[in-house]
């Protein structure tokens, strides 16, 4: 790695700018790694012919270490394929319409249905939207609003529940013998998570949008949304004859059958700790759950005639198809974090602020969270995020005698990093969140960055409160306030 200074955070800032100006995430992708790859290059005096050969290098490598996460991709949207085709979420579409008679009691249902779904970020993304989003088409709600539901209930959710890869995660960058339970102890310090989490359910419940969300309402209200390709019935097969059971069962399946394969993948039968074995390889057992929803379609469907074994394989190679667009928009992003994380120095720049900064320690929390947000959204990840910040804020927290500061720092560096990681462009999480919503990218980004960054500012100003006060309610009730009141206001005037 080579530190580059100021110049390491260009790459993630022309990435992002260029996606929001152009709304173009592919070529604005690119460049940013294009850009980030020259810093390198520069700063190591080597030709310009390096430049390429270290970005086909560094794509090359992120595709070998995400390789499971693309294998899950794969069968996962095979799967949904499969159920579009074989009617089961049109019957699930017609029998939830029934049960769910107005948009209100939909919204909830969804983000329930996102807080049960807390074992992993994007498996919750893309099932939650895979179930629920005929159920928006037929009742005219946004997919916009379903990217958003489902996209607030994943990683906030994930980052909270201490049975998830996250907890893991959290745990192993303390360097204590009780990480998992000072991981524990940030839950109540963790303002976005719970904040956001809050706003959803408010928001569901009242139905009080701004800006470009109350507009894609609007427009859907009227207009409708665009019915998905692989939810029409295959002209080939007529009109398809599944039922709600062709699609709960193999769902059903993959969820039980994906956290008994991170269980298996992790080492749990062999005798490790389930909170241990689920973060070991989370998305391995990912793919086993999805591979065995796979399995469970083809028993359903084939013998019931319902699919032809052709049209069956058919629906599997355009599933996989079908993921193509936004599995490159992942592999360019993780590209572009492995060339500010592992060449150019972004974290190092950015977490350099904080360990020569001779604030007073009771505004730590606050300007943690705001490092953590500025890295996690410039990055989009939270995993990386809290991975470099952690050793650090626990370094500075070592100042402090009566040891009151740390659990609050680390709670103001998980929040900050998850807001990142909700809102930024290039985070898998809001790519993954779009494409179970089957909402366009760049519209889910400008919809719901209004709304994550005013959870974010209610939570900047909950972290100087309890810098002084040592008390997370009284933070957590403050910023509850400020939202439903800014919620209010904005739906009248915005």
């Amino acid at each position: 790695m080579i530190q580059t200074g100021i110049f390491s955070i260009l790459p993630p800032i022309i990435a992002i700018v260029l996606a929001l100006i152009t709304k173009e995430v592919y070529s604005s992708l690119f460049l940013g790694v294009l850009s980030g790859m020259a810093i390198y290059v520069i700063a190591a005096g080597e030709p310009f012919v390096a430049i390429f050969a270290h970005m086909f290098d560094m794509m090359a490598g992120k595709i070998a270490d995400n390789s499971y996460m693309i294998v899950f991709l794969a069968f996962l949207w095979a799967v949904v394929t499969l159920v579009g085709r074989s009617g089961g979420t049109e019957a699930y579409g017609r029998w939830a319409g029934q049960k769910l008679k107005s948009k209100t009691a939909t919204r909830l249902a969804t983000a329930i249905l996102g807080v049960l779904i807390f074992i992993d970020d994007g498996f919750n993304c893309l099932t939650v939207g895979t179930v629920m989003r005929p159920i928006y088409d037929r009742q005219k709600i946004s997919r916009e609003k379903l990217a958003y539901i489902i996209d607030a209930t994943a990683a906030p959710v994930c980052i909270i529940a201490p049975v998830s890869s996250w907890a893991v995660a959290v745990a192993s960058y303390i360097s204590d013998t009780n990480g998992f339970r000072a991981f524990l102890s940030t839950i109540p310090y963790n303002l976005y998570a719970l904040l956001t989490i809050l706003m959803v359910v408010f928001i569901c419940v009242s139905g009080k949008d701004f800006g470009k969300m109350k507009k894609a309402e609007e427009r859907a209200a009227i207009e409708g949304n665009p019915i998905a390709e692989e939810e029409k019935a295959d002209p080939k097969e007529g009109r398809p004859r599944g039922t709600v059971w062709d699609l709960a069962l193999p769902i059903l399946v993959l969820i039980v059958c994906a956290i008994l394969g991170m269980a298996y993948v992790g080492g749990f039968f062999h005798g490790v700790p389930f909170s241990e074995a689920i973060g070991e390889n989370p998305t391995g057992g990912l793919s086993l759950g999805a591979f065995a929803a796979l399995v469970t379609a083809f028993i359903m469907y084939i013998p019931r005639k319902i699919i032809k074994p052709k049209a069956f394989v058919e629906a599997i190679v355009g599933g996989i198809g079908s993921i193509v667009p936004p599995m490159l928009i992942l592999i360019l992003s993780w590209t572009l974090g492995g060339v500010c994380r592992e060449m150019i120095g972004t974290g190092e720049f950015i977490s350099s602020f904080v360990s020569t900064s001779n604030l007073p320690l009771a505004l730590l929390p606050f300007l943690i969270f705001v490092i953590a947000a500025l890295m996690s959204f410039s990055m989009g990840t939270s995993w990386g995020t809290f991975g470099m910040l952690i050793p650090i804020v626990l370094m500075i927290c070592e100042t402090d005698a009566s040891g009151a500061i740390m659990i609050p720092a680390l709670g103001a560096t998980l929040a900050g990093s998850v807001y990142g990681d909700h809102c930024s462009p290039i985070s898998d999480t809001t790519i993954l969140a779009s494409t179970g919503a089957e909402c366009q990218h760049i519209r889910h980004v400008e919809t719901q960055i209004p709304y994550a960054t005013l959870v974010a500012v209610a939570c900047a100003i909950g972290y100087l409160i309890i810098g002084f006060t040592q008390m997370p309610w009284i933070g957590l009730g403050v910023g509850v306030v400020l939202i439903i009141g800014a919620l209010v206001i904005l739906h009248r005037k915005v």
